[in-house]
C-alpha cells in the first residue's frame, strides 16, 4: 500500500500517476482543501504528528511514502524521516523543478534576513510567514502580505497581527506597487518564473527564501520518474511496467560518454562547478518535459552502451544495445555545440516527410533535440562535441519493424515524443478509456471530445473554449471502441478529432488505426484523391506519410479531398453512435480544422 502526502500540484501529479495502476492507495493533506478526485485513492485530510502516522502506516500495511508535500513543509519531511527511520518504508520525496538560481535575486537562507533599506514589501510568502514579517514594520518597512482569498487563511491573517489595507489576493492577478517582492523558491510549478518576470517588469527588487534542503535517498521530479520508482520499490503495485524509448537510452548513453571523457581529465561540468570522480552506474537525463530520471549505463572501450527495456511493452526492439562514442572537434565558430550523426545499425531516411531530408539518419527531431540539451553542460567554448549513436543489431532488427515499408534503410529509428514507453494493454488502455469518459459523463457536459492524443487535444480545446477539461478524452487508437463507450453513456453529442495519419485509416474502415493492426492503403488514399478530382499520382511521388498530403497537394484541392476524407470516416462512425449528434474534424499539422 501507499501513502502520498500532497496538498501541492506534485500531490495532484502523483495521484495522477498512482491512478494508472487502478490499485488502492492512500492521499493526505493537511487542509483537506485541495479539490481533487480520486477514484482508486483514498483520502484523508488533517496533519499527521509521528505518532499518528506510525499508527496509520501499522494499520494499513503502507510500504511505500511518496511525499509531494510543498518544499517548505519542513516539519512534516522531518516528521517522515522519523518515522520511516524506525520502521522501515521507503520514502521517494517528489521534488518540484527548480530553474538556475539568478545572482542578480537577494537570496536568503532565513526572514531575519530581509533588507530594511526598502520602504514597501509585498511578501508572497504565505499567510504562516505574516508573524515571522512584523518585525519588518518595527522598521518602518510597509508590508503588504498577499494570500490565498479563502476563510481559513484570512482567520490566520488576522491572528497574526494584519490589517484589511496590508491584504491583497493571490486571486486577483497582477501584482500591487511595491518597492521590493519577497518570494519562496517555490520552483516552476509553484509559478516562480511568472512571479520573478512580472516583478523584474515592475522594476521591484526581488528577494527569494531559498527552499530548505533535504536529504532524499528516492528522488524524482516527474511523473515519469515516480512511476518507475514506484515499479522498482513496489513492484506488484502496477500490473504492467513502463520502459524507455530508443531516443532516451541514446541521450543516457551520450551523456555517459561524455561523464567518461571528462573523468579524470579535470575538466569541470559547466554550470555545476563538480568533477567526476568516479563513473556513475545510472547517468541523469532530461526528458522533453523538464524532469529527470536515472538511466542504467555500461562502460565500454571507447563508449558506453544502453540496454534498452521496453517495460511491458510488446517491442521487438527490448533488450537491443545502443551505443554512444563521443568526439570532440575544434569548432570554428569558437561555440561549443553538439553534432549527432548515426553509426552501424541505425537507418537513414530514403524518401521525404519525415524530420530530416533524406540521407540523413534516422534519428527524430525530438531525440536529437534530447541529446543537445543533455550534452550542452559538457561542451567548451572552444569546440564541439561528435556523437556517434549506433546499434550493433539494429540492422537485423529492423527487417521486424515497418522501417523498410517507410523507406528507413539499413537499421532502426532512434525516436521517442516522451522518452518513456506507456506499457500497452489493449484490454486496459480501453478501460481507462471508459473511465475517462464516465468522468465526462459526470462533468455534466452534453458534448465529449474524443481525440488521439496531446498534439490533437491542444486543437480541439481551442475549437471548444468553453468546455470543462474532463470532456476532452483520448481514444489512442482506438477510435471504434471509444465511440461504442460513448454510445453506451448515452452521449448527446460527440466530437471526433482525427489528424489525416489515422483518418486515412479510418476512412477504410479501420476503427482501430494502430500501425500493428494496418498501414495507410496507398490505393486507397489515390481512390479518394481522384473522386475529389484532385488530379494527383501517389504513385509518382512515393507518398510514404499521410501528412505529406498537406503540402503536396495543390492548395485549392485541399478541400475538397478533407470533404471526401470525412465523408468516409463518418460512413463507418455514425453506425457506432446511432442516437448522437456525431461531429468530425480533421485536423492539419498546423492546427487548422476541416470539417462538413
Amino acid at each position: 500500500m501507499i501513502l502520498v502526502f500532497g496538498g501541492t500540484t506534485e500531490g495532484r501529479k502523483a495521484a495522477e500517476v498512482l491512478e494508472e495502476a487502478g490499485s488502492l492507495y492512500y492521499y493526505s493533506t493537511k487542509t483537506g482543501e485541495q479539490e481533487l478526485a480520486l477514484h482508486h485513492g483514498v483520502r484523508i485530510d488533517g496533519a499527521l504528528d509521528a505518532e499518528a502516522m506510525k499508527v496509520f502506516c501499522r494499520e494499513h500495511q503502507i510500504r511505500l511514502i511518496v511525499d509531494a508535500a510543498h518544499p517548505f513543509a519542513s516539519m512534516l519531511h522531518r516528521t517522515i524521516a522519523d518515522v520511516t527511520s524506525d520502521r522501515p518504508i521507503p520514502v521517494v520525496r517528489y521534488e518540484r523543478i527548480y530553474p538556475p538560481r539568478d545572482p542578480d535575486i537577494t537570496w536568503i537562507d532565513d526572514y531575519s534576513q530581509v533588507p530594511t533599506e526598502i520602504h514597501t514589501l509585498l511578501a508572497t510568502t504565505g499567510v504562516q510567514s505574516i508573524s515571522k514579517l512584523k518585525w519588518l514594520e518595527e522598521q518602518g518597512v510597509k508590508a503588504i502580505y498577499r494570500i490565498l482569498r479563502r476563510e481559513s487563511s484570512l482567520k490566520m491573517a488576522y491572528e497574526q497581527g494584519a490589517t484589511d489595507e496590508q491584504l491583497c489576493y493571490f486571486e486577483d492577478g497582477l501584482l500591487p506597487e511595491a518597492d521590493a517582492i519577497l518570494l519562496k523558491e517555490s520552483g516552476l510549478s509553484g509559478g516562480f518564473a511568472e512571479k520573478v518576470e512580472e516583478a523584474k517588469d515592475k522594476g521591484m527588487r526581488i528577494i527569494v527564501l531559498k527552499r530548505p534542503e533535504f536529504h532524499f535517498d528516492n528522488c524524482v521530479n516527474g511523473p515519469y520518474g515516480l512511476r518507475r520508482m514506484v515499479e522498482k520499490l513496489l513492484p506488484e503495485f502496477y500490473p504492467l511496467h513502463s520502459g524507455l524509448t530508443t531516443g532516451t537510452c541514446a541521450t543516457a548513453a551520450a551523456v555517459g560518454a561524455a561523464m567518461m571523457r571528462v573523468q579524470g581529465s579535470g575538466l569541470r561540468v559547466k554550470g555545476s562547478g563538480f568533477k567526476i570522480q568516479d563513473l556513475p552506474q545510472e547517468v541523469p537525463v532530461v526528458l522533453p518535459d523538464g524532469e529527470t530520471i536515472h538511466v542504467p549505463v555500461t562502460y565500454g572501450d571507447g563508449y558506453v552502451s544502453v540496454f534498452k527495456e521496453a517495460g511491458d511493452d510488446p517491442d521487438v526492439t527490448n533488450g537491443i544495445e545502443i551505443r554512444a562514442c563521443l568526439t570532440p572537434v575544434p569548432s570554428p565558430e569558437g561555440k561549443g555545440g553538439v553534432v549527432i550523426r548515426g553509426g552501424i545499425g541505425v537507418g537513414r531516411f530514403t524518401l521525404p516527410g519525415f524530420d530530416y531530408p533524406p540521407g540523413e539518419p534516422a534519428i527524430n527531431k525530438g531525440p536529437r533535440e534530447m541529446i543537445r540539451r543533455n550534452l550542452e553542460p559538457f561542451t567548451l567554448n572552444h569546440e564541439s562535441l561528435t556523437v556517434v549513436i549506433s546499434v550493433p543489431q539494429g540492422e537485423e532488427i529492423a527487417k521486424r519493424t515497418f522501417n523498410p515499408r517507410l523507406g528507413i534503410e539499413g537499421g532502426i529509428s532512434i525516436i521517442g515524443v516522451s522518452g518513456i514507453v506507456e506499457p500497452f494493454s489493449e484490454e486496459a488502455f480501453i478501460q481507462s478509456i471508459h473511465k475517462c469518459m464516465e468522468v465526462a459523463k459526470a462533468s455534466g457536459s452534453q458534448r465529449v471530445v474524443i481525440n488521439s492524443g496531446a498534439k490533437s487535444e491542444r486543437f480541439v480545446k481551442a475549437h471548444y473554449p468553453t468546455l470543462p477539461s474532463q470532456a476532452f478524452v483520448e481514444y489512442g487508437n482506438y477510435i471504434g471502441e471509444t465511440l461504442k463507450i460513448a454510445n453506451e453513456l448515452g452521449f448527446e453529442k460527440i466530437t471526433l478529432g482525427v489528424m489525416l495519419g489515422k483518418a486515412v485509416k479510418l476512412a477504410e474502415g479501420q476503427l482501430d488505426t494502430h500501425s500493428r493492426k494496418g498501414t495507410m492503403n496507398l490505393a486507397f488514399v489515390q481512390q479518394m484523391l481522384d473522386e475529389a478530382n484532385c488530379q494527383y499520382s501517389i504513385q509518382n511521388t512515393q507518398l510514404s506519410l499521410a501528412r505529406e498530403l498537406w503540402e503536396k497537394l495543390p492548395k485549392e484541392k485541399t478541400e475538397a479531398f478533407c470533404q471526401v476524407v470525412i465523408r468516409y470516416c463518418l460512413k463507418h462512425c455514425k453506425p457506432l453512435v446511432p442516437q448522437a449528434e456525431l461531429t468530425l474534424l480533421l485536423i492539419a499539422d498546423d492546427g487548422t480544422i476541416h470539417s462538413l
